[in-house]
């Protein structure tokens, strides 16, 4: 008899059987440009993310440019009959600053913050039908729109102001869909912005101040590792 039977054997003798083998770790990024790594000629976050875990996971990053929360939903919902997200054993969401741009001329922002948080909810919901053990990480934004000094270059005072307003009622849009689904939120306005939201994110944006550069990047997938389920 061979050495692996008589071992196992002697746990099922004891009252033991051998423990299932680990899932194999695999990571979904799911949302927009700034996940997809959009103007930054880099390793976007979801892959940074995947390269600290250990051993490092394999990583589907679907996001992309332009989409909105209703987008991302759709596509989890109408995709293939096997999707990654089905294999997926952490999910990484980053969406709705797309949701919030029609607002940013003079519309209000309740109605787009209200969708936003019950698409992302659903979102989390519809990963957790395919995956029921995944675990699902939900970014919020630093801004919206542009930041740092692209936007002082390129918005008033008042559209300084109103990115700011949209930019708060997005991300306790976000905030609020990971609470209801037991999601983890992370909060990247504080990571680029300092605790009060004061601070100028320029040397974290790439040159269009609309998203993420290299340095930008591993601070998101830094803060998401440090976060994650079971860190």
């Amino acid at each position: 008899m061979r050495l692996a039977a008589v071992l196992a054997a002697i746990l099922l003798l004891a009252g033991c059987a051998p423990a299932p083998p680990r899932q194999e770790a695999s990571v979904v990024g799911l949302g927009d440009s700034v996940p997809a790594g959009t103007a930054c000629g880099c390793t976007p976050f979801p892959d940074l993310f995947a390269r600290m875990l250990v051993p490092p996971a394999a990583v589907a990053d679907l996001a992309r440019p332009g989409v909105t929360s209703a987008m991302v939903l759709a596509g989890l919902r109408d995709g293939p009959d096997e999707p990654p997200a089905r294999r997926a054993t952490v999910v990484l969401i980053m969406v709705g600053a797309n949701d919030m741009a029609d607002a940013f001329g003079d519309g209000s922002s309740a109605g787009p913050a209200d969708k936003v948080r019950e698409n992302v909810a659903a979102i989390v919901r519809t990963v957790r039908a395919l995956h029921p053990a995944a675990s699902v990480l939900v970014f919020g934004y630093w801004n919206v729109v542009r930041d740092g000094a692209a936007a002082q270059g390129a918005y008033t005072a008042d559209q300084v102001a109103r990115a700011a307003a949209l930019t708060d009622a997005c991300n306790e849009a976000l905030r609020q869909a990971a609470a209801d689904t037991g999601a983890v939120f992370v909060d990247t306005r504080r990571l680029f912005k300092g605790a009060d939201g004061s601070g100028d994110p320029t040397a974290l944006l790439a040159a269009d101040g609309d998203h993420p550069n290299a340095a930008g990047h591993e601070l998101i997938a830094q803060a998401a590792f440090a976060v994650r389920p079971g860190a």
